[in-house]
């Protein structure tokens, strides 16, 4: 026999969503998910970076290509199977605002197992910011 929960322990409507997986606290909606529907376009390198990160979390390969400068971008994106993403550390930005064309995103991306430190360079392509390459730190 099951029991009704008591009107004060009924959940009303769906369970919270939860923060975006690039850390800041918004929801995935409201935070990279409207960029990678195409609704808005990241206003800074630092906001690319954290859209593309929730990309690879996500698998979103079209996003990624999208976002990824012609002169470097791969034909795909594989994706390790295996690969669980567990968190994203901005350590340091270089230029990347509404007033530059280029900008640096110094960052560990923390995986299950370990992580990846790394300072990508990003461009404006027709004013949109778009990922060049990145350098692997220690």
């Amino acid at each position: 026999m099951s029991r009704r929960p008591s009107p004060s322990r009924r959940q009303h409507g769906s369970a919270p969503a939860a923060s975006c997986p690039c850390g800041l606290a918004e929801t995935y909606e409201r935070c990279c998910g409207r960029f990678h529907r195409g609704e808005a376009v990241a206003p800074t390198a630092e906001a690319l970076m954290r859209s593309r990160y929730s990309a690879f979390v996500r698998r979103d390969e079209p996003y990624l290509l999208r976002t990824w400068h012609p002169r470097t971008r791969p034909a795909r994106v594989e994706f390790d199977p295996g690969m669980r993403w567990t968190g994203l550390e901005i350590l340091d930005t270089n230029d990347g605002s509404a007033f530059h064309s280029t900008g640096t995103v110094t960052f560990r991306a923390s995986f299950k197992g370990g992580s990846l430190h790394e300072r990508s360079r990003f461009e404006r392509v027709d004013g949109a910011w778009v990922y060049v390459d990145g350098e692997f730190l220690d």
